[in-house]
This record gives C-alpha cells, structure tokens and sequence, in this order.
C-alpha cells in the first residue's frame, strides 16, 4: 500500500528542508511553510544552489513559533536572528558578499515551478535506486540533493512516475485518511516530471560538484525507466519527482504522516 512516509518543508527557498509530521495546504497548493522565504540580491534575483554554492554550506533551522531563524556557517558559531531584522539582513549580505535580501510570501511562497505549485512527489524506493547509482552518495545524501516535499513508501522505484502521463493530461491522485467515519481525501492532479538542474550535482553540505553526475545518471535512468514512465515529457532523462497541482477546494487540508495515497483517474486537459 502506497504511504505518506515523510514530509519535508524549506522554510527559506534553497536553504535546509525541516521534517514535519503534517503539513496545511496553503493558497496556491503548496504546503505550509515551504519555500515562504527567499533570498535575493539586488538586482531581484534569487541567491539560491543554482547560482551561489555558499547556499550549501549553510545549515539553516526556522521556528515559526517564536519568528527566529537559526544559521550555522562554516567555520563560525551558530546564531540566532529574528526573522524580517534587519540584522538578519547584514549577517546574510556578509556571508554571501553582496546585498541580500529576505523577502517573504505568507500566501504561497516562493515556488520553483509556478505552474504547478502543489508538493513535489517521489517514493523512497526511488531515492534509494537513485543513490546506489553513485558511490559514496546514500540515501540521506540523495533526499537532500533532490529537496522533494513528499516521500511515498510501500511501491517500487520510479513508482511516482505513474502520476503524470503526456502534456495534454494530468493524473489524479489523492492523499489522505480513509479510516473509520472520517474520510478525508486530497485530490492532486499530477503534471510533469521535475527537470534537475545543477544543484542534485553537489554535495549538500559542501557544494562540491560530483564528477560526471549529469551523465552517470541519464545514462542509469535510461536504463531502469519503467515501461509505465514516458508520456512525451521526456525529451531528456534528466528529470525525476512529479510536480502538482492542487484544486482551490482542497486549500487549507491537512496532510498528515501515515495517510493512504491512491491514484485515480487520467484527465484530457
């Protein structure tokens, strides 16, 4: 039976996931708490893996409770700052050597993909498939590298590759508890798989680029691609974890660990 088993949030776009037991739908379908914050220099544009690897030597956890952020540099002692200070504001412009700004979206946040804006998706069978294809990357390492929202257990690898088929369709799924009287089920409708970029290359904690990582991968998902993976998104195997959608009915549900996931019909779009 296919399961909720993890639930992950990034308080701050491209800083470190936090694991939490449920999670709230929140306007654009996203999760509570996910991706809220975002860094950006001054020109507007995000200080993210992609473009600064500092990112990635930063350890990084969020309280919600009490506002604050606590960062962990290397090298240096870990503080603690109130979220939206001004302070905050210097340390960060300091660490990453230009103005940097954190800007934050209550509504949403800051989504990679706009279009498809619900939780990304994939199973733990994949993450481990996926990590014994390079040596001295393990699971924990991959689930890093990936950054998914949602990790489904009890299927096969590449299992989440059945919730999307070809661009004109979406597939349905829904997450939730179906025991005793009080059934609550969330409809997702699955869209694409994710196209990687550089950041699944680097090490998580240092930003050092794995050699050849791009091409050891294409060539082993290539490989192991399921007869039920393809659809026409694969116009490259650079791609894995399914992004979402989530209908406006289902904002402000509650996933929790432990819930049923069942996939449903395929729909014309």
């Amino acid at each position: 039976m296919a399961t909720l088993r993890r639930i992950f949030v990034h308080p701050i776009k491209s800083l470190d996931p936090q694991r939490v037991d449920a999670a709230t739908l929140v306007e654009n379908g996203g999760l509570d708490g996910d991706r809220e914050f975002a860094l950006f220099d001054a020109d507007g544009r995000y200080v993210n893996g992609k473009r600064n690897r500092d990112t990635h030597r930063l350890r990084s956890v969020v309280d919600f409770e009490s506002e604050t952020v606590r960062l962990d540099p290397p090298a240096e002692n870990a503080r603690t700052f109130e979220l939206e200070s001004e302070e905050l504001t210097e340390w960060l412009s300091s660490y990453f050597g230009e103005p940097v700004t954190l800007e934050r979206d209550r509504t949403g946040g800051f989504p990679d993909d706009t279009d498809a804006s619900g939780p990304t998706v994939i199973s733990t069978a994949t993450i481990r498939e996926l990590a014994s294809w390079f040596p001295d990357i393990d699971a924990e390492s991959m689930r890093r590298r990936l950054r998914p929202n949602l990790e489904i257990d009890g299927v096969p690898a590449f299992w989440e590759d059945r919730l999307f088929s070809s661009r004109n369709e979406v597939v349905e799924f829904t997450i939730g508890d179906a025991d005793g009287d009080n059934e609550r089920k969330i409809t997702f409708e699955g869209i694409n798989p994710c196209q990687r970029c550089v950041v699944p290359s680097r090490d998580p904690d240092t930003g050092a680029e794995y050699d050849g990582f791009r091409e050891r991968f294409i060539e082993k998902r290539e490989e192991t691609m399921p007869e039920w993976s393809g659809g026409d998104w694969f116009d490259h195997q650079f791609r894995v974890m399914v992004n979402t959608r989530v209908d406006e009915s289902d904002w402000g549900e509650t996933l929790s660990v432990g819930d049923e996931v069942e996939i449903g019909e395929t729909k014309t779009v």
